[in-house]
């Protein structure tokens, strides 16, 4: 008699329990990590863990925060955007030389701007899907698209003298004493909103099959081409809004920025537990991720380290964050 397949069940099981042993380290590594550095850092500066210090702290975590977002439901796929960064700085150059030097209406500017990123993210999911180019070459060869087209339509300058309609997320209120930018609330509501479309959804629970295997995702019945455009898409709004909150901080419009924002937001990712080969992760991850890097960053400044230390810690963190990802991985298959 011939030897029958093994019971279709066995795929599932192994998967369920490989996404069960990831969501554990990626919830409790990173927060441990966090609640490390922020103690270590209150008892090396009395100044640490105050309201003001957290704030702020939550405040420069803003931009990358929200990039770290669109950051995350690419890689969730199985994908990587090195363009974010540049797409962001598009944004950040159109919005401000439209409502200045164009003249045109600062809510329409926003407008136009969120739909142009958009439209960046839209083109890297179409090579993606259309041309089936692997993400790291066409988001590579947009990063040098948007770096040009930036400068191009800047004309290397800087653009001051702003709206007010255009900086305001850059505002505070106080709460207890402590100034809470409008900025860091609207970064937390879109992590609260992302986190519930990706855990909560049918569409989430797509991106996340579609990372963990995406022959059986397509097999399944689920449309692999339009999850990703959505995805590519909806990361492209977001690097829109992060170059809103880039402008309502640095209250002007700049050419150079957004040059290794890319790494940033891919490092939160990395830190946050979200697996580079896909199928594993979460947003919560993501912004714990984020804390932590301008936690260090900040602990280390109010100790008087030099900022090279800074970026050699960081760096060992993504090289430790990935070698625990693929301890995680190796033991669940």
């Amino acid at each position: 008699m011939a030897a029958t397949a093994p019971p279709v069940t066995d795929r599932p099981i192994d998967s369920g329990r490989t996404m069960s042993v990831g969501r554990v380290v990626s919830a409790t590594g990173p927060l441990l990590a966090l609640l490390l550095a922020m103690t270590y850092f209150s008892l090396r500066s009395d100044r640490f863990l105050t309201g003001n210090t957290m704030s702020l702290i939550v405040q420069q975590t803003a931009v990358v925060g929200v990039l770290a977002i669109g950051q995350t439901i690419v890689i969730l796929t199985g994908g990587i955007d090195l363009s974010c960064g540049l797409v962001m700085a598009f944004g950040n150059i159109m919005v401000t030389r439209l409502a200045v030097v164009s003249g045109v209406n600062p809510y329409l500017a926003i407008a136009i701007m969120l739909v142009f990123t958009m439209l960046f993210g839209l083109t890297n999911g179409m090579l993606v899907t259309a041309l089936r180019l692997p993400p790291f070459i066409v988001t590579l060869g947009m990063y040098s698209i948007a770096f040009a087209v930036t400068r191009i339509y800047g004309h290397q300058e800087s653009v001051p003298n702003l709206p007010s309609e255009e900086t305001w997320l850059g505002k505070s209120f106080k709460v207890g004493g402590t100034a809470v930018s409008y900025g860091s609330i609207l970064m937390l509501a879109l992590f609260v909103i992302a986190w519930y479309v990706l855990r909560q959804t049918a569409a989430g629970r797509h991106v996340y099959a579609i990372g963990g295997n995406p022959e059986g995702a397509r097999l399944a019945g689920i449309r692999t081409r339009r999850v990703l455009l959505c995805v590519y898409g909806t990361a492209g709004l977001l690097y829109g809004i992060a170059a809103l909150l880039l402008v309502a901080r640095t209250q002007v419009g700049d050419v150079n920025a957004g040059l290794t924002d890319n790494i940033e937001s891919i490092t939160a990712v990395v830190i946050g537990g979200t697996s580079l080969f896909g199928g594993r992760g979460t947003v919560i991850g993501t912004l714990i991720g984020a804390l932590i890097v301008s936690t260090i960053r900040a602990g280390l400044t109010l100790t008087g380290v030099e900022p090279t230390y800074q970026v050699l810690i960081t760096g060992i963190l993504v090289i430790s964050a990935v070698g625990v990802d693929q301890v995680a991985r190796a033991r669940s298959i």
